[in-house]
Parts: structure tokens; sequence; C-alpha cells
């Protein structure tokens, strides 16, 4: 298994080592030690998600209040998807930037996103099939959302624009900047402070 650092700090892109033989193939999707090694603190997983979805469909930009947010595992089980990171922390060095990771059910890579960071995938095959682990429970009184076709942040989705398929509640999200007025997001210090109280279990 590799884990290689994206460009917004506490994010990570894990490609699992694939056994394959006549039979099908057998990876490793998650490890809890290694994962721990590079993110410097326990995890705790308590949901796992998955949607399913067609050629097109954009899901979020989605991030929940710190404390406790919530971090998470994210790989596609069938199909492919673009997973996108987008760094909302005010007074981070990336603040406003995204980098994003292919996932899909050939390299089967996932993606690990720290607590406070935006999270967003477009579908790139019909069907695509997202699995995801959480660190928190849902909790809609702090569940929020920027819009993803904010010209600020620029997410290039590499599908025709007519092809992309938004929920109401999406469309009609804040721009990144109109929500760090509405005082919505989560601070760099905020967010480092978090991290620091899982290193020390607290």
């Amino acid at each position: 298994m590799q884990i290689r650092e994206l460009k917004i700090p506490d994010t990570y892109e894990i490609t699992p080592r694939q056994h394959k033989d006549d039979r099908g193939v057998f990876l490793e999707w998650y490890r809890f030690d290694k994962l721990v090694d590079v993110v410097g603190h326990p995890l705790n997983f308590v949901q796992g998600n998955t949607s399913v979805s067609k050629r097109g469909t954009v899901r979020g930009i989605h991030f929940a209040e710190i404390p406790p947010s919530q971090a998470k595992y994210v790989t596609a089980t069938h199909g492919a998807v673009l997973d996108f990171v987008i760094d909302i922390r005010v007074g981070s060095p990336t603040f406003g930037q995204w980098d994003s990771v292919l996932l899909d059910d050939v390299n089967r890579r996932a993606i690990y996103i720290s607590e406070g960071i935006g999270h967003c995938f477009v579908a790139l095959t019909d069907n695509a099939t997202v699995s995801y682990l959480v660190t928190a429970t849902f909790n809609a009184e702090r569940e929020h959302g920027i819009n993803p076709l904010d010209p600020a942040i620029g997410l290039d989705f590499g599908i025709d624009s007519a092809l992309l398929l938004l929920s109401p509640k999406d469309l009609e999200a804040p721009t990144l900047e109109n929500a760090q007025k509405l005082g919505l997001l989560p601070s760099w210090e905020q967010a480092r402070g978090y991290y620091e109280s899982l290193s020390k279990g607290n």
C-alpha cells in the first residue's frame, strides 16, 4: 500500500497493492495502522455510506462543523469518479485551492480527507458506486455546503457542463466567499487544534 499526501495538507491518496490470479483479485482497501502512521492520530470510523450515481452527477462540496466534523475514507467499488478535496480552512496556506484523485474499480485507490476539509466528486461512469467511512455520524444541523460551480474555486470536472447533474441543495449552496462571510467555514487554527487533540487522545 502506497500513501501520498495531496497538495491540500491533511489529505492523502492511498493506492493498494492488488494480488491477481486466475480467480480474480484480492487487496487491502483500508489499513488502520498504515494510515495512522501518516495522519498522526488514531482513527475512529463510526458510519459507512454508499452512493450510486449516474454519469455527470456531482455530489458536494460538503463539510461539517468542527468539532467533531467528519474525516472521510473514500473509495469507488464500481465505475469511476473524480474525487476532489477543497481547502476551506480560513487561514490555511492553501485556502480556496483543491486537488483531485481518480477513484475507480481498476486501480482501486482511496482518499483520506481530514476534518474541516470540503469534499466533492463527479461520477465519470453510470452506476458509479462510492463507499466511504466517516468518523462522526450524520448530523444535519452541523452539515454545510459550498456551491461546486463556484468559479472562484474552479473545479475541473472533465465533463461537458451540460451533462452535470446537481441537487437543488448543492446548486443553492453559497459560494466560498459567502460561506466565509456567513461564518460557516472552519479556521486553519481550529482544524489544527482539533487534529492535535486527537493525537493526544482527547
